[in-house]
């Protein structure tokens, strides 16, 4: 079971756009780090921990807008968890700049997260 296995989506609903997006932002976060020590099992446990947080936040956001982008960004991720490498530094950096674009708030954290 993930980490994120029982949480509701009416909890998750409480958070703001922002704050959802910020959290899955954090577990890509953890995410990058675990790259850069090529731990398999780590990432994969990550990116499910991603797919499920996203899945939460395209189940309680109205706006279809930001669920066409989710569940297109969503693909990305699939695309990184079922492939049999680790995926490059870059490619993974490159996906959470983009979910990390999808709200004003989320995107200041670019140069803190993603410095090149």
């Amino acid at each position: 079971m993930t980490q994120h296995a029982s949480l509701s989506p009416e909890r998750w609903s409480e958070f703001t756009r922002d704050q959802q997006i910020l959290m899955i932002g954090n577990e890509m976060n953890r995410a990058s780090r675990l790259i850069q020590r090529t731990d398999r099992p780590g990432l994969l446990l990550a990116y499910e921990r991603v797919l499920r947080l996203v899945d939460l936040t395209i189940e309680v956001q109205a706006g279809y807008g930001i669920r066409r982008e989710l569940l297109r960004w969503r693909d990305l991720i699939a695309e990184m968890y079922i492939s049999p490498e680790i995926p490059a530094a870059g490619q993974h950096g490159a996906v959470f700049r983009a979910l990390l674009q999808l709200t004003p708030a989320a995107a200041q954290q670019i140069p803190f997260v993603l410095a090149r």
